[in-house]
């Protein structure tokens, strides 16, 4: 019954790195090349379209009034912070909730998440069980397509390798950025932690730093961990280092070029940016108006005339 849609997003809070490209992004690009019927999106109210805005808030609004704030709370980015700070705003508490908006607004049937975003996705199924038996068939159950890195683990901070990289970390030492030059990559993966056991072995446990090279390595190459560990068992972390850093750079290399040739064409990405957002509002619009058919509300939904007398 429903059309294969794949639904993904990514924050704009930093430049994007070698974490988000080997854990999310390389993986859109194939679902792209292989024909699927894909939307991506830059999950930032503030950066698309106001009529898009109000549909993703609205939707936002109804789902909220789905699930309790027990639920929400029990989110391990919610739990986190509420340990850290004093105080916690409602938008890091709902916002799962407009993630799983972001999902269902488009009708999505697969999501492309990592392995921390798994819960997300179980938030948002469990919505639409209770919103299709509230109201009756109106969302596909979206499944995860996990994406976790199998062949070289996790990204890790090349500065707090027990941390995951991060592109609004303040130390930029701690990411490799997709734009960076070979000289900075070198730099980064040089100084990158490590421990005192000069021997390669992929423990992300025990040794969080090496095994963190590794995987860098075996991403960007297409090996395994064993394949690698096994190739360079006669290099220490410090040679060891040089080879990933060669190995970045040539992986990144043509990645690194069209970034350049992009950002030298701002008025095409302005016309993408447009072109997909006017794509998107037509799927939005359209499942709003039945959301507001099966709640009962006008097609204007929450929006309220406002009679200025004069």
């Amino acid at each position: 019954k429903w059309t294969k849609r794949i639904f993904s997003g990514i924050q704009p809070t930093g430049a994007i790195h070698v974490g988000n490209y080997f854990g999310a992004i390389k993986k859109w690009v194939e679902l792209q090349n292989s024909g699927h019927q894909v939307i991506y999106s830059i999950v930032d109210l503030h950066s698309i379209t106001s009529p898009q805005v109000l549909y993703h808030t609205m939707l936002c609004w109804v789902l909220g009034s789905l699930t309790t704030t027990a639920r929400l709370a029990h989110f391990p980015q919610f739990k986190e912070k509420s340990a850290l700070f004093k105080d916690v705003t409602t938008g890091l508490l709902i916002y799962p909730v407009l993630q799983a908006a972001d999902i269902l607004l488009y009708k999505a049937t697969e999501v492309p998440v990592g392995e921390d975003q798994v819960q997300h996705i179980h938030l948002a199924q469990h919505l639409v069980h209770t919103f299709n038996n509230r109201y009756g068939e109106t969302f596909p159950i979206p499944s995860c397509l996990v994406q976790s890195g199998v062949k070289g683990g996790r990204i890790r901070s090349l500065r707090e390798p027990d941390r995951k990289m991060s592109k609004s970390h303040a130390d930029a030492k701690s990411r490799i950025e997709l734009a960076d030059s070979p000289d900075v990559i070198t730099a980064k993966i040089r100084k990158a932690v490590t421990d005192f056991t000069s021997s390669l072995s992929f423990e992300p446990n025990s040794r969080p730093g090496v095994s963190n090279l590794v995987a860098l390595y075996s991403l960007a190459t297409g090996k395994t961990t064993g394949q690698t560990c096994e190739e360079f068992a006669h290099f220490d972390t410090g040679k060891f280092k040089l080879v990933v850093a060669d190995a970045v750079i040539a992986h990144l290399k043509p990645i690194r070029e069209e970034i350049i040739r992009l950002n030298n064409a701002p008025e095409f990405l302005e016309k993408c940016l447009s072109e997909g957002a006017e794509k998107a509002n037509i799927i939005a619009e359209d499942t709003w108006s039945e959301v507001c058919q099966k709640i009962g509300l006008s097609k204007r939904g929450l929006m309220e005339d406002v009679v200025v007398e004069q």
